[in-house]
């Protein structure tokens, strides 16, 4: 039986040692590109590695049984009564205790470290609406940027401050590996210090609608100088949109995410494309033509069921709390597409 025991225990080592070969040369996980990401990639490496002994702790004693054990041909004797072993059900019954306290404990410290506050970290505001986001960053001498995508520089820590202006959604970058919930009427937080440059994109997590598939919005991190850039040029935009009915429409339009359902290039989108729209004929639902005039997309901003086009019927679009100026420079924004 001594001989058995040994057998047994090299074989679970070795397909342990293939298993956990196997799963990390798969490539389950995205590439690191975040401090968070370590924290919980260590975490995560460590569970492969006790899933891989379980697994063949289970599986190997179980098929060499089957195979060693098993009934030969022409034998009619029973096999051994037991009556059980208090020992070992001991054994099964504490150490899994232990280890489950043990993963806790790491777990609680990775969470922690996950949190760790920077308080020179950068706030960026994000919004999440149906079905699109939003990204404001801190003014500059009274000038907010408002981006509809995230920029981060490298190597600095970003506390995002969220909220939902509708359902629940859930910020996902999966590079980051963390991901956090925002709730409408509440204010969730989640920090990031990005640790690799790259294009990635944030994900909704949390199944919110019927676009929900759509999403998703670039997530740029840059190096400082890049960063620093990208933000000079941005203010520099705002000033002179701020400046123009058309640029204050445009920063309403990127603020409030309209370009989630209606795109500014002619592509076919969850509602009517904005290119070209002003003066075009649209056909309703119920047959009717309208002229897209000024007077026809105020009403569609302010009340959207009230003449819906055809072919969009399916698409409820939220009536949005503008004043009749910030309508008007929406209207002069429009006109611009063509």
């Amino acid at each position: 039986m001594q001989r058995h025991y040994v057998i047994v225990g090299i074989l679970v080592i070795v397909m342990a040692v293939l298993i956990y070969i196997g799963l990390d040369s798969a490539g389950l996980m995205p590439v690191n590109a975040s401090t968070q990401a370590t924290d919980i990639d260590w975490m995560w490496n460590l569970e492969v590695i006790a899933m891989s002994f379980l697994f063949a702790l289970i599986v190997v004693p179980l098929v060499y049984s089957l195979i060693v054990f098993r009934r030969r041909e022409g034998d009619t004797t029973d096999a051994e009564h037991m009556e059980g072993n208090t020992k070992l059900e001991i054994t099964w019954t504490i150490l899994p205790l232990f280890i489950v306290m043990a993963y806790a404990y790491l777990g609680a410290i990775n969470l922690a470290e996950t949190r760790r506050v920077d308080p020179e970290a950068m706030v960026v505001k994000v919004t999440g609406l149906q079905w699109s986001w939003t990204f404001e960053y801190p003014p500059v001498n009274g000038l907010a940027v408002v981006s509809d995508e995230l920029h981060l520089p490298i190597g600095k820590q970003v506390l995002l401050r969220m909220t939902s202006n509708d359902v629940i959604h859930s910020f996902w970058v999966p590079e980051f590996r963390v991901k956090q919930d925002l709730v409408p009427g509440r204010i969730t937080e989640l920090r990031i210090t990005p640790t690799l440059e790259g294009d990635y994109k944030v994900r909704c997590a949390e199944l919110c609608g019927t676009a929900h598939y759509s999403m998703e919005k670039p997530v740029i991190v840059s190096s400082r100088a890049d960063f620093d850039a990208w933000m000079g040029e941005q203010l520099e935009l705002a000033a002179e949109a701020s400046q123009t009915p058309e640029g204050r429409g445009q920063a309403l339009v990127a603020a409030n995410g309209c370009a989630a359902c209606h795109s500014i290039n002619g592509a076919v989108g969850i509602g009517p494309t904005w290119f070209g729209l002003f003066g075009r004929q649209e056909e309703l639902t119920d047959g009717s033509v309208v002229t897209a005039d000024d007077a026809y997309i105020h009403e569609s901003i302010e009340a959207p069921q009230a003449k819906i086009v055809a072919g969009f019927e399916n698409q409820l679009m939220p009536a949005y709390d503008f004043t009749d100026e910030q309508i008007a420079d929406i209207v002069a924004y429009i006109k611009t597409l063509r």
